[in-house]
């Protein structure tokens, strides 16, 4: 059957080392996963339940290693705000995942930038409405490529950080995490069912603020690749 308008192309991150690409099917966000980035946001850090919010696929830039990637600055906000985190990459389906077997359902790890129009995100927080306009739209997940977890492991601690045009905004360490990756893909997979091509966000240490446009973020995780994005 004909189709009614042209398909949108798949959405892939290439694997370092490799000449093979992950497919994404979804994109899952942890809220508030850093102590001291909740409390920054003016909320308790207390060890609640996460919650989860998705952006889009199309959301997805890739970043490759030299060229580094390139955002516009997006309509509507004038407070784009960078929060970096590590990726975790599903490729096991699961429902209802234990803690201990958590990590066999993910096939690797890469660096994010979950990219915020902090203004919007707030005023929906406050109504109590969705959190979409804040988090959902065009070009706001860039991410790095993509380690399989059979080559770097399980990375349970390490420095995560960002920079804005070679200054610290953001430094601390995966062992800050409330909630662990393995816990994460547990809760999570009490809520959805994973699929091979979900990736999963998994939460942001303090220090988060706006970027402008003209200005480079450079962000890494120990034993991952850097990622380094230009806003237009």
């Amino acid at each position: 059957m004909t189709l009614t308008v042209p398909p949108i192309p798949a959405v892939t991150i290439p694997v370092t080392g490799k000449n093979g690409l992950f497919p994404v099917r979804r994109i899952y966000c942890v809220g508030r996963n850093y102590a001291a980035h909740v409390r920054e946001m003016g909320m308790d850090p207390s060890r609640e339940a996460p919650f989860f919010f998705c952006k889009p696929t199309d959301a997805i830039v890739v970043a490759p290693v030299g060229a580094g990637a390139q955002i516009a600055y997006p309509l509507a906000t004038e407070q784009f705000h960078f929060e970096i985190e590590l990726v975790a990459a599903i490729g096991r389906p699961g429902r209802n995942v234990s803690v201990e077997h958590a990590n066999s359902h993910i096939w690797g790890y890469g660096v994010g930038i979950d990219m915020t129009r902090r203004d919007l995100q707030i005023a929906a927080r406050d109504r109590g409405r969705p959190w979409e306009p804040g988090k959902a739209f065009d070009q706001s997940a860039p991410v790095s490529l993509l380690h399989p977890a059979s080559e770097v492991g399980h990375p349970a601690a390490g420095d995560i950080w960002l920079q804005v045009n070679g200054q610290d905004r953001q430094r601390s360490n995966l062992d800050k995490l409330i909630w662990s990756v393995p816990e994460i893909v547990a809760n999570l997979s009490t809520l959805f069912e994973l699929q091979p091509g979900d990736l999963i966000f998994t939460g942001t240490p303090e220090g988060v603020g706006p970027v402008h446009s003209g200005e480079v973020m450079l962000g890494g995780i120990t034993g991952l690749t850097d990622i380094e994005v230009r806003v237009a």
